[in-house]
């Protein structure tokens, strides 16, 4: 087998697995800062105390974000670029989203005005929930194909649709089960990190929203079915479903401890299991393909056209195997130092 197939193969895995550690450690922050209206409604001491858990981390979590578009940028250039002038808008809106609550979380302690911290809250609650929507959105494209052709007189791989387009029912759903996934995420860890009332609010508000989340996630996986080609490479090698059906177990597990247990740091940890496995089960499920076309066979971008030479991969995993292990136990010393009970005075 060609080598520089085989660092293709890996280096996709690596891009699956960033995005699903991503979705874990930035999903927390979204999710807390959606509950900021229902969780932190009664006072600005719970809505200060809510900003205090993901403060130290919110900004590391984002990292992750540029690690898995850098390494779509080097490893596979092509797949970069389609992506990003096919849907340069929605693209646009998310950064502009995730700028908008970063700044607003940062300033939002520069002025001690009631009305000042509301205009704050409100950016980072409209940028949190548009940011995952569109999360949701453009995944579920991923996943049930773009419109794109090869375009031989241009020689690149072309767009054949609108923003209209990508507004399909599949994708809709696709962002509110991202919505409700995150908000069980967060009011999880928001329920781990804090105590008195507001650990008993954010319990309470997540067991209402986990049936919710569970039954879309269901239905979710039903319409891939109908609506995306994911199952091919599961049918086609049986053990492989161990994947999606481990992601059911680990939701469920994390409901499980919710519920009858309420050990919330359990329930936690089976929910960043289910985030992972639900999405390398996205991911796997496109192999090889990076972005498939819905159009034809060939306008799809797969680890074969879309990939950089294999000296560059090579050099890249070098690279990756000695920073990606030395970032991560960086941010697991941090959450151990620095994820403290938070106390609402």
């Amino acid at each position: 087998m060609d080598s520089s197939y085989v660092l293709s193969v890996i280096w996709f895995v690596l891009w699956g697995v960033l995005w699903a550690v991503y979705f874990i450690l930035d999903g927390y922050d979204f999710g807390i800062a959606m509950w900021l209206p229902l969780i932190g409604a009664s006072s600005e001491v719970e809505r200060s105390a809510m900003y205090r858990v993901t403060g130290p981390f919110w900004d590391g979590n984002e990292v992750w974000l540029i690690t898995a578009g850098g390494v779509t940028f080097a490893a596979f250039p092509l797949a970069y670029a389609v992506l990003f002038s096919s849907l340069y808008t929605p693209l646009m809106i998310l950064l502009f989203c995730l700028i908008l609550r970063g700044v607003a979380s940062e300033l939002r302690f520069q002025w001690d005005n009631r009305w000042y911290r509301f205009i704050c809250d409100g950016a980072v609650v409209t940028g949190s929930l548009v940011a995952v929507i569109l999360l949701g959105v453009a995944f579920s494209n991923l996943f049930r194909g773009l419109p794109l052709e090869y375009d031989e007189a241009t020689q690149f791989f072309m767009f054949r649709g609108n923003l209209l387009n990508l507004l399909h029912p599949y994708c809709l759903l696709g962002g509110i089960l991202f919505v409700l996934m995150f908000l069980v995420h967060g009011g999880l860890y928001l329920g781990w990190r804090t105590e008195g009332d507001l650990r008993k609010k954010a319990i309470y508000l997540t067991q209402a929203v986990w049936p919710i989340f569970f039954v879309v996630f269901l239905l979710y996986v039903v319409l891939t079915f109908a609506w995306a080609g994911l199952y091919k490479n599961y049918f086609s090698s049986p053990l492989l479903l161990a994947l999606p059906l481990l992601c059911a177990i680990l939701f469920v597990l994390s409901g499980f401890h919710l519920y009858w247990k309420t050990k919330v740091g359990k329930s936690l940890l089976a929910s960043c299991g289910g985030i992972l496995t639900l999405t390398l089960t996205g991911v796997l499920g496109m192999f090889p393909n990076l972005i498939p076309s819905r159009l034809v066979a060939s306008g799809s971008l797969n680890v074969v056209n879309a990939s950089s030479s294999g000296k560059t991969l090579g050099i890249m995993l070098v690279v990756a195997v000695i920073f990606v292990p030395t970032v991560i136990a960086y941010q697991i010393w941090a959450h151990k130092k620095l994820a403290v009970t938070v106390k609402v005075d």
